[in-house]
């Protein structure tokens, strides 16, 4: 079994900025793509950012420049930098990853339980 656990979420400033972090643990081969995704009330779930496990990355473009998606792979988590954040950033964030458990080539996908950020004055 996987366990992904984000930390980091919280209130902040417009202008302002938070780091999230996605820990994942449990027995497992390899992960592959890790992301972000985020949703607001009544909204659906959007993603936010991508990286793979050589480091690659993609952004939604609502987010670029202002957010930074990496990852420490001997550590098995992954982060979300946040800066100069909005009011519309404000979310439940979570994480995913695509992981590998067994010696098959067989990848299911895990999300962590969610961190809520807000954004305001």
């Amino acid at each position: 079994q996987v366990q992904l656990v984000e930390s980091g979420g919280g209130l902040a400033q417009p202008g302002g900025s938070l780091r999230l972090s996605c820990a994942a643990s449990g027995t497992f081969f390899s992960i592959y793509d890790m992301d972000w995704w985020r949703q607001a009330p009544g909204n659906q779930r959007e993603l936010v950012a991508t990286i793979s496990s050589g480091g690659s990355t993609s952004y939604a473009d609502s987010v670029k420049g202002r957010f930074t998606i990496s990852r420490d792979n001997a550590d098995d988590t992954m982060y979300l930098q946040m800066n100069s954040l909005k009011p519309e950033d404000t979310a439940v964030y979570y994480c995913r990853a695509i992981v590998r458990t067994g010696r098959a080539a067989t990848t299911y996908q895990y999300w962590g339980q969610g961190t809520q950020v807000t954004v305001s004055s």
